[in-house]
């Protein structure tokens, strides 16, 4: 159960790559890989922390209120996650603007409240958290590295290529971030045949 959880989070329904959710911010924040990592970890809090409060609290909520009241315990999580960045990492913050507390609206984040936590023990919603979240900064991590290294010639802000290198400027555009996105899901899905006709 536990592996399936963790394997699901990660790659074989992985949110982005498999199920194509949260591609606004996907787009938005990847056009570099330290932007792309601290939207994922904000995002894996929330998960973790919205999960584990919801699995708890769903079977007292009445049916017909419970995705506002979802709603209302993840805009608790992201107001604490928000407001340490604000605090703690104050250019990051600056850089991703809105999208933090667009993280309520995030259909992964309602979407597993929903699908998992709400019918799932406090242990294994958690788990789903953490993994969901990974997953997703997963995706953004190699798509925001893949763009700030052709787009900018440099990695987590440090210069990789050579002095002559000239950066390709459509890689972070948000043109450019379709096109890399595109290339990710065909790779992505060559390596998914590959896999399954060897079995």
């Amino acid at each position: 159960m536990i592996k399936n959880i963790i394997m699901n989070g990660l790659y074989n329904n992985n949110a982005i790559f498999k199920q194509m959710l949260g591609l606004c911010p996907t787009l938005a924040v990847t056009t570099s890989a330290l932007n792309a990592v601290g939207m994922g970890l904000a995002t894996t809090a929330v998960l973790t922390g919205s999960n584990f409060v919801i699995s708890i609290v769903a079977k007292y909520i009445p049916k017909n209120v419970r995705i506002p009241s979802y709603i209302v315990i993840i805009a608790c999580f992201v107001t604490i996650i928000d407001q340490l960045m604000k605090a703690n990492m104050y250019s990051l913050h600056k850089v991703l603007g809105i999208f933090i507390p667009l993280i309520v609206v995030n259909c992964i984040v309602l979407g597993r409240a929903e699908a998992f936590a709400s019918k799932n023990k406090p242990l294994y919603s958690i788990i789903d958290g953490i993994s969901v979240g990974l997953g997703f900064t997963l995706a953004l991590f190699i798509l925001g590295s893949i763009r700030e290294i052709i787009g900018a010639g440099t990695f987590f802000n440090m210069p990789v290529m050579l002095s002559s290198y000239n950066p390709l400027l459509i890689a972070i555009l948000p043109p450019g971030a379709f096109l890399f996105l595109g290339f990710i899901f065909a790779g992505k899905q060559f390596l998914d045949d590959k896999i399954q006709g060897e079995k």
